[in-house]
């Protein structure tokens, strides 16, 4: 029987980190798994990857386990699972002994489930609980997905969830107790970031979308709003920048041209993790205009790190838990553009205020520094695989 590791006692863990999509696309859960896991890997521990279709090869450690199709999910486009082979997964797990399994929630029973059924009995597993649902379908369709997975539900020790909204939802929908670990990010990368050599320059004031082009992100709502500060001769002295692809594209880019706004509004297109940090730092006032379905909002923090610019956010569950008590009211409702463009123009209009809130923003960014998160994690896999010994 393999001796237990606790990273308590200064030896490294075997973690295991599950998700049924694939880690090709840079979305809110990948970020997570992967901001943790190479924190976790750099704090000396084996981090491994056991996910769906994947075909990085710049990270180590990957397994892809299954075929993967393309989906939407609660305004998102996402890839799920097709079944996947128990002869392959016993395989990995009888190679590799995992010390924890850390599972991303709520998971396919084609494959997740899968691996929390054939894990070892001295191996812990974790849940993260990532959802918050926007339409009444996803409500319904996590119910039926609690009732597929209720076999492996019973299989974990601990299950943590991103927000008190995503909270809430595992208790109503997949009957989970959970406890909040936050989203996390690495502070200093955004905080030291330098503006874009072009913006260093530019006295105009910058204001800074970025997100999937879908519509459930609100994108077309800031640039209704800028519209009506454009109309009414309110402000004109801005410039904005629009930073991501998707669907919307073409659409997005139409409203622009029809609505004479060229001079006015960019767009750069798809933005790597490695060239956000100076996008966010070039920017005076950073919006985020989600209608809703949000159960955390990792670029709000990533945005508020910067220090530099003030962050405007739909006034949705998620945001609402990073940002409910910050100065200058800078929540409004993601329906009404009008309300936008109000809060736009007294924040662009006010120097004091921008400064006032994006200090604070750093200041309550700091809290989710991977160093802080990644600490209290590790607490949680020492408790879970301390469960799990004395279970057994």
């Amino acid at each position: 029987m393999p001796q237990q590791k606790l990273s308590s006692k200064g030896h490294p863990l075997t973690i295991g980190f599950v998700i049924d999509d694939s880690l090709d696309r840079p979305a809110g859960v990948q970020q997570y798994v992967l901001i943790v896991g190479e924190w976790l890997r750099s704090q000396g521990h084996n981090v491994y990857y056991l996910a769906g279709a994947t075909n990085r090869s710049d990270l180590k450690n990957v397994y892809s386990l299954s075929r993967n199709i393309g989906v939407r999910f609660n305004g998102n486009q996402m890839r799920i699972p097709l079944i996947s082979s128990r002869r392959q997964i016993h395989q990995l797990l009888n190679q590799v002994h995992f010390d924890v399994l850390h599972v991303q929630m709520p998971y396919s029973p084609f494959l997740a489930a899968r691996i929390v059924n054939a894990a070892n009995q001295d191996t812990a597993v974790v849940g993260t609980f990532h959802i918050v649902p926007k339409y009444a379908l996803v409500t319904l369709a996590s119910h039926a997905l609690s009732w597929l997975c209720f076999n492996s539900q019973r299989r974990f020790d601990q299950v943590v969830s991103v927000s008190p909204a995503a909270q809430g939802f595992a208790r109503r929908a997949f009957h989970l107790k959970s406890i909040i670990l936050p989203n996390a990010i690495e502070y200093q990368r955004f905080h030291t970031a330098q503006p874009l050599p072009e913006r260093s320059a530019d006295k105009t004031v910058q204001i800074l979308f970025l997100g999937k082009l879908v519509p459930r992100k609100g994108c077309l709502v800031l640039l209704q709003a800028i519209n009506h500060l454009v109309r009414q001769n309110i402000n004109r002295q801005l410039k904005v920048t629009i930073c991501g692809d998707g669907p919307l594209a073409v659409e997005l880019k139409r409203f622009v041209s029809n609505s004479n706004l060229e001079s006015y509004v960019s767009f750069a297109g798809f933005i790597s993790e490695e060239e956000k940090p100076q996008y966010y730092a070039s920017a005076d006032i950073t919006v985020f205009p989600s209608l809703g379905g949000e159960s955390f909002g990792i670029v709000l923090i990533e945005a508020m790190a910067s220090g530099r610019a003030a962050v405007l956010a739909g006034n949705n569950d998620g945001y609402r838990s990073v940002l409910g008590s910050c100065p200058g009211d800078v929540l409004f409702d993601p329906q009404d553009p009008a309300e936008l463009a109000t809060k736009l123009s007294s924040i662009i209009q006010n120097k004091a205020l921008r400064h006032e809130v994006a200090n604070w923003q750093a200041s309550r960014a700091k809290d989710f520094d991977i160093d802080l998160v990644g600490s209290q994690l590790l607490k949680i896999y020492d408790a879970a695989l301390q469960q799990r010994r004395n279970v057994r």
